[in-house]
């Protein structure tokens, strides 16, 4: 009975260890990598476009050519954040 637990524990710690192999090679993949990147990329793309968004608005008191003025230079920089 004894010889038989003993087994049935190290056969269960064995398959524990296996699940958790398996798991980080799947978190070291490339592809599961490549994923999260590209998720990563896509929030910083959402973020700078909802800056840009705000930016590009005419503030309280702004003149027409300093808004105009401020919109070339803010184009330039959304250009240049999002490559």
């Amino acid at each position: 009975m004894k010889s038989m637990v003993k087994k049935i524990a190290i056969l269960s710690m064995v398959g524990m260890m296996q699940v958790g192999f398996g798991a980080s090679l799947i978190e070291a993949s490339p592809l599961h990598m490549e994923r999260s990147s590209v998720q990563q990329q896509d929030d910083r793309n959402q973020i700078e476009n909802e800056r840009h968004e705000r930016e590009m608005k005419r503030r309280p008191n702004e003149s027409e050519r300093e808004w105009h003025e401020r919109q070339k230079l803010e184009i330039q920089r959304h250009k240049e954040n999002l490559r």
